[in-house]
């Protein structure tokens, strides 16, 4: 199913060049050329939550073993991912996994529509990698202190459950709850900007993603013999 055309969403559009530099389109076109020159297991792709995992010490020890890309871009919304999936960031590769994390861009659009714009990012990926499972990475809380934005990104979380449970091949992996306190805050030493991950917060969010991984990964030979075409 389609929401293209009538959710804003899940309309694929590049990022407008407004201040004249070009970098978001030197990124895209570096990224399609890493297609062309790996063979990953693992691809990352999303915004800056993606893009600055690869910084963090923790990426090298826990995902650089296990052959990966990392196409995040910091400030892209659905709408940015899908174009650049659509326009050769999938040519010549054939992962066993990505990872998706993307939507808390996604400012003018309600809830349903983010909802709608990731979902037609999973439903590419899993239309064009038949053989590649995916693990879609819940939206994490913004601001210190509950507020519209941070309601907007549980709902949003809500409606992928609900969305991924139809789909054999994606699991849903949502942390937010643990970065909430008892009494509604989040504290800076897990996101430095109420928003961004701290070191230690992406040691939390990589511990469990990795052992996912791991488990995929790690298949068993008659369920790897099962998925092959």
């Amino acid at each position: 199913m389609s929401h293209e055309g009538m959710n804003p969403a899940a309309r694929a559009e590049p990022v407008e060049d407004v201040q004249g530099d070009a970098r978001w389109m030197s990124q895209h076109i570096r990224f399609v050329q890493e297609c062309k020159d790996a063979e990953p297991d693992v691809l990352f792709v999303g915004d800056s939550m993606v893009q600055l995992m690869q910084q963090q010490e923790v990426w090298k020890e826990l995902f650089s073993p296990l052959h990966v890309l990392n196409f995040g871009i910091a400030g892209d919304t659905t709408c940015n991912v899908l174009w650049r999936l659509q326009n050769g960031e999938l040519q010549n590769i054939r992962p066993k996994v990505v990872v998706v994390w993307v939507g808390t861009n996604n400012y003018q659009h309600t809830a349903e529509q983010v909802a709608g714009g990731v979902m037609e990012i999973v439903q590419l990926l899993v239309n064009q990698l038949q053989h590649t499972k995916v693990i879609l990475m819940g939206l994490l809380p913004r601001g210190e202190k509950p507020n519209p934005l941070r309601q907007k990104n549980a709902e949003v979380n809500r409606l992928l459950q609900a969305s991924v449970s139809r789909l054999k091949p994606v699991q849903f992996l949502d942390l937010s709850s643990s970065f909430v306190h008892s009494d509604g805050t989040v504290l800076s030493r897990d996101m430095f900007d109420y928003l961004h991950l701290t070191a230690s917060g992406y040691r939390r969010v990589a511990r469990t993603l990795h052992e996912l991984l791991l488990q995929i990964l790690e298949e068993t030979p008659e369920e790897k013999q099962t998925t092959l075409p």
